[in-house]
C-alpha cells in the first residue's frame, strides 16, 4: 500500500518593510486648511519613476532625505539652518503632513518638498543610485518589545538601500531615546560596507550635531532622566 506524500509546508509570506505603521490621529482646522492650501505646491506626487530634484527645487543644489518628520518640529527647524540645501520628507500621516505645511507657510521656507507615502517605496522607486547627500531618521518608532523588533524600521536591507543612494562623503543620521534600539543602530551601521562611523567616541555614539534641535518630547525626557543617542555614519 503507498503511502501518500504529504503536502509541503507553505513558505510564509514575507510582507515587504514599510517606513511606517499606520495610526489615528485627529488632523485639526488649520492642519485642513494647509493641506488643502499649501499640499499643492509642496507636497509631491509618488511615481515609479526616478525624481529630478533639480527640477523640483528649481535649483541645483544638495538634498536631505528624511524619514518620519512626525509634526515637522525638528524639519522645519534645521530648513531654516540651512536654507542652501533641500530637503526631501516621507511622512504619510495627514496630522503631521498638515503641521509642517504650516510650518513652512509660517516660516517662509522654500526649501521641503514632501511625499505622502511610503519612504521605501520612494527609496526604490524615485531615488537613483548617489543621488542624495543626507539622510535623517529620528526618533522612529522603537518597537519596545522583543516580540515586535523585527517592525523596526533601521534594518540591514534598508540600510543598504539608504547607503547605496548617498553621494560620497554623504551621511546617514539616526537619533533615538531607546537604548536597545540605538544599540540596535549601531550595529547595523556598522556592519554596512558602504558606510563608516564619524563618531570619535569609544563607545561609537556620536556627539548631538548642532543642526538637531531638542524637541519638546525630547527635553521632557532628558528631565526624566532618559538617554538620547545620536548615530552619524559617513558614505565611503
Amino acid at each position: 500500500m503507498n503511502t501518500p506524500t504529504p503536502a509541503p509546508t507553505p513558505e510564509p509570506i514575507r510582507r515587504p518593510q514599510r517606513s511606517y505603521v499606520l495610526r489615528t490621529g485627529r488632523t485639526t482646522t488649520g492642519q485642513t486648511k494647509a493641506l488643502a492650501d499649501l499640499g499643492p505646491r509642496f507636497i509631491l506626487s509618488y511615481t515609479e519613476s526616478a525624481i529630478d530634484l533639480a527640477a523640483t527645487y528649481a535649483r541645483q543644489a544638495s538634498t536631505v532625505l528624511e524619514i518620519g518628520f512626525g509634526m515637522g518640529e525638528a524639519t522645519a527647524h534645521i530648513a531654516t539652518l540651512m536654507p542652501e540645501k533641500n530637503f526631501l520628507c516621507c511622512e504619510v500621516h495627514p496630522p503631521g503632513v498638515g503641521a509642517l505645511l504650516k510650518r513652512i507657510d509660517e516660516q517662509g521656507l522654500g526649501n521641503i518638498r514632501i511625499l505622502q507615502h511610503d519612504a521605501v517605496e520612494v527609496i526604490d522607486h524615485m531615488l537613483p543610485l548617489q543621488s542624495i547627500d543626507g539622510v535623517h531618521i529620528f526618533f522612529p518608532d522603537p518597537w519596545h518589545k522583543a516580540r515586535h523588533n523585527k517592525r523596526r524600521l533601521v534594518q540591514p536591507p534598508l540600510v543598504a538601500k539608504l547607503a547605496a543612494r548617498l553621494k560620497p562623503g554623504g551621511y546617514l543620521h539616526c537619533a533615538t531615546d531607546w537604548q536597545p534600539y540605538a544599540e540596535q543602530m549601531l550595529e547595523v551601521l556598522s556592519a554596512e560596507p558602504l558606510l563608516r562611523n564619524t563618531a570619535t567616541s569609544a563607545d561609537g555614539y556620536a556627539a548631538q550635531p548642532a543642526y538637531r534641535p531638542l524637541t519638546k518630547f525630547e527635553n521632557r525626557g532628558i528631565k526624566l532622566g532618559h538617554g538620547v543617542w545620536d548615530v552619524v555614519f559617513e558614505r565611503v
